[in-house]
């Protein structure tokens, strides 16, 4: 390792990967919620996906591993008492408002964090907003209503009209075809407050739960406390970056970054030759041949794997044909990504029938002998994780982005 001011991006996606456990697997006996933590949360608006993020980072977890994490102790009928065991793993709103998995011991931060994030411009017109009072008391009786069981959405519903008002279930908002109740628009920010999480599903109904109780962080340390982890797993990045995966204005931003610099708790380097920033002290990186055996190699991750999401410049983890292939319009996660040596080259699908999934592979250059025979083993341990047989295609993905 080298201490340097003068970071490249080789060195930077070294680290990175490291600290993500993808150059090297976690060891067995790592807890999936410390995987979660290194990830800063895991995207789980898909749950396989999100299986697959934290199974293909840690030697012998499958996705029953992750599950009981959430889980412990799954409800049998509403109003089913909550899990007696306190889960490792929290399944609720989190960073940019989406579906994430977070370590229950990290909900302080998050639930303080998030909250403190400003708001962007109004998405409903006045007649359909809840006022800022409304949405407290909506909130407050959505944890009111889910402390100790499990509810569907419609359940729910029922019980924050009956301790709101009925203003709380006017149908009011435009959704897929129908129309939603008013109280359904704070659902995120109630995820993202403490009072809600996701429970098993019941048959194909989703359910709510509220997560184990903890007092938040005190909002400003929680913030500075985000920024810290953040360029820590995801370093050097600037303010910029930071806002685009938290999905906050650049201004507030670029504000906590400033607090955080004049109190000596971040510091700036030059990467690729522009300024951004690391943790304090954070300044030793990986050089050869130890980078460049951190770098190689093939791996596959899932849709909106949080490293594809997070790690930038987006242009140096997504080279030339890469750029257009495997993002969408420049987001990326809409596509499972094909690793090699560190950066996207190719895409992937996986079709599940039954015990037996077909993964689908399509390179944008050809593999090596010694590459195509490290995607085997990744296609068997996709396999693994998702508890099923897999089979591997080399060949043209035709679904579209997000399928």
């Amino acid at each position: 390792m080298t201490k340097s001011t003068g970071i490249t991006w080789a060195a930077a996606s070294a680290r990175r990967l490291e600290r993500q456990f993808l150059a090297r697997r976690a060891r067995t006996g790592t807890s999936v919620a410390d995987v979660a933590a290194a990830m800063l949360g895991v995207h789980a608006q898909v749950l396989s996906a999100a299986e697959l993020s934290v199974g293909l980072r840690a030697d012998g977890v499958t996705r029953t591993d992750v599950r009981d994490a959430l889980w412990p102790t799954a409800p049998l009928a509403p109003p089913a008492p909550a899990p007696a065991p306190a889960p490792a793993l929290v399944k609720t709103h989190g960073p940019r408002g989406t579906v994430h998995l977070l370590p229950a011991r990290d909900l302080p931060m998050w639930c303080a964090a998030l909250p403190a994030i400003p708001a962007g411009p109004a998405a409903f017109p006045t007649d359909v907003r809840l006022t800022g009072e409304q949405a407290g008391q909506v909130v407050a009786a959505i944890a009111d209503a889910l402390d100790g069981t499990f509810l569907t959405v419609d359940e729910l519903g029922e019980e924050v009209v009956a301790r709101t008002g009925p203003w709380a279930g006017d149908l009011v908002m435009p959704a897929f075809q129908t129309m939603w109740p008013r109280w359904r628009q704070v659902l995120h920010r109630a995820g993202q407050c403490g009072a809600l999480s996701f429970g098993p599903n019941r048959g194909r109904r989703v359910t709510y739960t509220r997560p184990p109780r903890f007092t938040p962080l005190p909002p400003e340390e929680a913030s500075r406390l985000l920024v810290r982890r953040y360029l820590y797993a995801y370093g050097p990045a600037t303010p910029l970056h930071f806002a685009r995966w938290l999905a906050a204005p650049p201004g507030w931003a670029k504000a906590r970054y400033a607090e955080l610099a004049a109190a000596g708790e971040i510091e700036e380097v030059r990467f690729e030759g522009a300024p951004a920033w690391v943790a304090a002290g954070d300044t030793a990186f990986p050089d050869a041949p130890e980078r460049d055996e951190l770098l190689r190699g093939v791996r596959l991750l899932p849709y909106f794997d949080a490293y594809v999401v997070a790690a930038q410049p987006r242009e140096l983890l997504f080279p030339g044909a890469a750029y257009r292939r495997a993002l969408a319009g420049g987001q990326a996660g809409n596509f499972p990504v094909l690793l090699v040596d560190g950066v996207a080259a190719g895409v992937w699908h996986q079709r599940r029938r039954g015990r037996r999934t077909t993964v689908t592979v399509e390179p944008l250059a050809r593999l090596t002998a010694r590459q195509e025979r490290e995607l085997a083993d990744c296609v068997e341990r996709v396999g693994a994780v998702l508890e099923a047989a897999a089979e591997l295609v080399i060949g043209e993905v035709t679904v579209g982005a997000h399928a």
